[in-house]
């Protein structure tokens, strides 16, 4: 059976050691994949053991749990990584985790933080993105002006209709 963290291999061999303990993730992302899986396996005592000790008295079992258990997880989708590497102390993993609940399709778009203790990666804290301002860079075309296409026509009869 594939894994559900989306790394395409076998959940024995990717995400099952980490999760009963035989084996630690080497990376922030590795640790990021597995906690997805946890979250779609109901593991809930893996997710808390994998926050930062500094953190855990925000986290609460029984939360995770119920999040755990009414959503039907569909989805990992990794899109950009910041260190978190073997050699590294701190990383960040930018992810979107797609789940339906009672309410319907959803996404949870986080830009998680990941530290090292005595050589162990932990969860430290997570935040959504930063909203990523569009600057305009050319003049806005108003409805009566010639439509920017070459037509000749008023941009309210010709490309402000489509």
């Amino acid at each position: 059976m594939s894994c559900a963290c989306g790394s395409r291999n076998e959940y024995a061999e990717c995400c099952e050691p980490y999760i009963k303990g035989d084996a630690r993730p080497s990376t922030a992302e590795a640790l990021m994949r597995s906690r997805y899986t946890a979250y779609v396996r109901e593991q809930v005592a893996y997710i808390l053991e994998t926050v930062h000790p500094d953190k855990r008295d925000q986290h609460d079992a029984g939360s995770i749990g119920e999040w755990s258990r009414s959503s039907q997880w569909q989805g990992l989708e990794i899109l950009s990584t910041a260190d978190g590497g073997a050699q590294d102390s701190e990383g960040v993993v930018e992810f979107v985790a797609r789940f339906r609940d009672k309410s319907g399709p959803r996404r949870h778009h986080e830009v998680a933080r990941f530290r090292k203790l005595e050589d162990r990666w932990y969860f430290y804290d997570g935040a959504p993105p930063k909203v990523q301002t569009v600057v305009r860079e050319s003049p806005k075309v108003g409805r009566n002006d010639p439509c920017p296409c070459g037509s000749g026509n008023k941009y309210k009869k010709c490309c402000a209709k489509r």
